[in-house]
């Protein structure tokens, strides 16, 4: 930003708008610097465009993400950028929830009404929010990549007149039919249009695809409607033994490797691990199919008195690999039906995937007669039909692969609380799936080739080879590069059980799946491992992780344990409760309040009041507040519970040992104590510490106030 900055103020003459350049923070405590430009600084509201330019990795292309809602700024950027990169998949997975996370570019687009880009580093995605996260990771041609497209983009519209009409979210100018459907081709151009033009577009090509179906069955009667049935059986079967597959290698793996994700380091062992099996799956399947299909059409063929028994057999063959071939069409076009029916981006896929296939097999291999005999399937017939998808999507695939690949590493938001497979069953479908459509026309070439062999013996050697070189160490599942993503937290737990005497231990714990016997053994340090000591954090529940209470004494005192006092009860009409919150000498802290008894409150620091009474949304029954304060932010605080007229307080020693408390604070320190820092000098080589706005520091303490205060 510093160089564009530099850069476009030599060219900043013609300029029709003013470009400025927002450094801001917070954006991990709640998009807050976003947030705070947007309603509070006096230049927010000549504002007509946002570009956002973030990272969910480090290195590699910078690629858009999101765009909109007006198309006005993707289509220049489109028009201007050297080297545009960006698909409409990854903001259809984005809008869809698939990505939990947020950027500063919600803010702009939602509270501002803003129009604009979200540009995002995908590449190493595993060193995302840990230690390994360094300068050496972003090299210099992703930096070049990134001005040079974003220089040429700032130029072209600032220098617009029209900019300054461009329409935002709040505006009633802007339709679904006017988003962008965009991507790129292999980073060198950008292909665009509008929603709207894609729903005629599908329909169209829907219309026809389904004319030219109806013609040829009529054409080819009831063998014909039989025979497309069961080449679309032999797709389910493709499906079926293709997830089959890969999904039992996901749940074998955690069996035999110490790590139940050993790929995050290495990220082409998916490719013997789960494409391999895949791969053999979609194979089995589809000849399972193919010889049912042969069993059809030979009862036909057999009504033929005029064939002999060899050239019945082989024309059965052939006929068979054809509609095998074109059952593939078959699943496309229904992919685009419904993509087209829910307006999902995305969909341009399945367009670039049933087209130029069905057009190559129409021009080189359609017989304009079921007479005819058919012929072997040509060669030529698969290459230019899968060059044009093959261009306009692998690259998108392996991207999504491995970016899902650096999300195992901080997987588990609440350690231990998702099965150690899940991670694998997630890249096994979704491998799985792209296997089972995309070679369902290439496979249909196989079944007469005779390299049905070659093929199941290869995907056997390099599922065999991956497997050995996960159990013989050889491809270590993680690095010092790209390390497990740990947390070491001294915790003092002072919650209602533990006032009189504080609970005060090391809690090591981790958000990459898996569990941590080696980790705690080179360690040390009276570490005991399991599920038996859940800690709750208020952001996060700590279900699986280890804990020592070895030498923990030191480092921290009670006076650094924060207080909540009730202040005054009014227990009217309307129950009233004051508490004071004293935070001691922590400016960064988390309070949930039990939305179950309160419905409204109010906070207050230095007189000041920092959240108003007002509706107030909740999160698996908490509402939940965020704290992060400079070196003068206040510690003590004045809060307003208001309580919900439906409350009912549970009385008894049981109900009381169940219930949940009124309030939850954990109270953050970024200090070392003794414990901690052996812990921390002990660490293994291949561990990095993880943290985002939810995670712990180094110290934590824990207080609550019971609903029975």
């Amino acid at each position: 930003m510093l160089e564009l900055a530099r850069a476009v103020s030599q060219w900043a003459h013609g300029f029709k708008s003013s470009v400025i350049f927002l450094f801001n923070t917070g954006e991990e405590e709640g998009l807050n610097g976003a947030h705070s430009f947007i309603t509070q600084h006096p230049w927010s509201k000549s504002i007509h465009l946002a570009v956002d330019l973030e990272a969910m990795g480090i290195g590699g292309k910078s690629s858009i993400f999101q765009a909109g809602p007006n198309p006005w700024a993707i289509e220049n950027f489109a028009s201007a950028a050297k080297y545009p990169s960006g698909h409409v998949i990854a903001q259809d997975l984005f809008a869809s929830g698939a990505i939990k996370s947020a950027t500063d570019f919600q803010v702009y687009k939602e509270v501002a009404g803003l129009s604009g880009l979200d540009f995002a580093y995908t590449d190493n995605s595993a060193v995302y929010h840990t230690k390994n996260d360094k300068l050496e990771l972003l090299k210099s041609g992703s930096l070049q990549h990134l001005g040079e497209n974003m220089l040429a983009f700032l130029l072209q519209i600032a220098s617009s007149p029209d900019l300054s009409g461009v329409q935002g979210t709040k505006d009633e100018g802007i339709s679904a039919s006017s988003s962008a459907i965009y991507f790129d081709i292999l980073g060198m151009y950008m292909v665009l249009y509008h929603q709207g033009f894609a729903n005629m577009l599908h329909n169209s090509v829907a219309l026809q695809s389904l004319l030219i179906w109806s013609t040829s069955l009529l054409m080819g009667g009831y063998p014909a409607a039989v025979s497309l049935v069961l080449s679309c059986l032999s797709i389910i079967l493709m499906w079926i033994f293709s997830l089959s597959f890969s999904l039992l290698s996901a749940f074998i793996l955690p069996l035999l490797s110490t790590s139940p994700v050993p790929y995050v380091a290495s990220p082409w062992l998916v490719i013997g691990l789960f494409a391999a099996p895949a791969l053999l799956g979609a194979l089995t399947g589809q000849h399972l199919g193919f010889l049912i299909l042969q069993m059809y059409l030979s009862n036909e063929y057999s009504k033929r008195e005029q064939l002999s028994p060899l050239t019945q057999s082989t024309l059965i063959k052939l006929e068979a690999e054809r509609w095998l071939y074109k059952a593939g069409s078959v699943q496309w076009l229904i992919l685009l039906v419904i993509g087209n029916y829910y307006r999902i981006g995305s969909s341009y896929l399945a367009l670039v995937w049933l087209v130029p296939p069905a057009f190559s097999y129409g021009f080189l291999e359609a017989t304009l007669t079921p007479a005819r005999f058919p012929k072997p399937l040509k060669l030529a017939t698969l290459l230019f039909g899968l060059s044009v998808p093959i261009v306009v999507s692998a690259g998108v695939f392996i991207r999504l692969v491995g970016t899902i690949i650096g999300m195992a590493v901080r997987f588990d938001r609440n350690p231990g609380d998702t099965p150690e497979w899940m991670v694998n069953v997630i890249v096994a479908v979704f491998i799985a799936l792209v296997i089972s459509l995309t070679m369902v026309y290439l496979l249909s070439y196989v079944h007469l080739s005779g390299a049905k062999k070659s093929i199941v013996l290869a995907a056997l050697a390099l599922f065999g080879l991956s497997l050995a070189a996960v159990l013989s160490g050889v491809a270590p599942p993680f690095t010092e590069d790209t390390a497990r993503a740990v947390n070491v937290v001294h915790i003092v737990d002072a919650t209602t059980s533990k006032q009189e005497q504080p609970d005060s231990y090391v809690s090591f714990f981790s958000t990459t799946p898996g569990k941590l016997t080696k980790e705690v053994e080179q360690i040390g340090g009276g570490f005991t491992c399991g599920r038996d000591k859940i800690v709750d954090l208020v952001t996060l529940s700590v279900k699986y992780g280890c804990w020592s209470y070895d030498d923990t004494e030191g480092g921290w005192s009670k006076t650094d344990i924060p207080t909540l006092a009730v202040i005054k009860d009014d227990k009217g009409d309307k129950r009233i409760t004051e508490v004071l919150l004293d935070t001691k000498s922590s400016t960064r802290w988390v309070l949930a309040v039990n939305a179950e008894y309160i419905e409204d409150f109010k906070l207050e620091g230095n007189s000041e009041e920092l959240i108003p009474l007002d509706d107030k949304s909740s999160v698996d029954g908490w509402h939940v507040i965020q704290f992060s304060g400079g070196k003068k932010s206040p510690t003590r605080f004045d809060m307003t519970l208001v309580w919900a007229n439906s409350t009912q307080i549970a009385h008894g020693e049981g109900s009381q040992k169940n219930q949940q408390p009124l309030l939850k604070l954990r109270t953050d320190m970024d200090r070392l104590t003794p414990k901690a820092e052996k812990v921390l000098m002990k660490l293994p080589s291949w561990c990095s510490l993880f943290g985002k706005s939810t995670s712990p520091q180094t110290l934590a303490f824990l207080r609550d106030l019971p609903v029975e205060f």
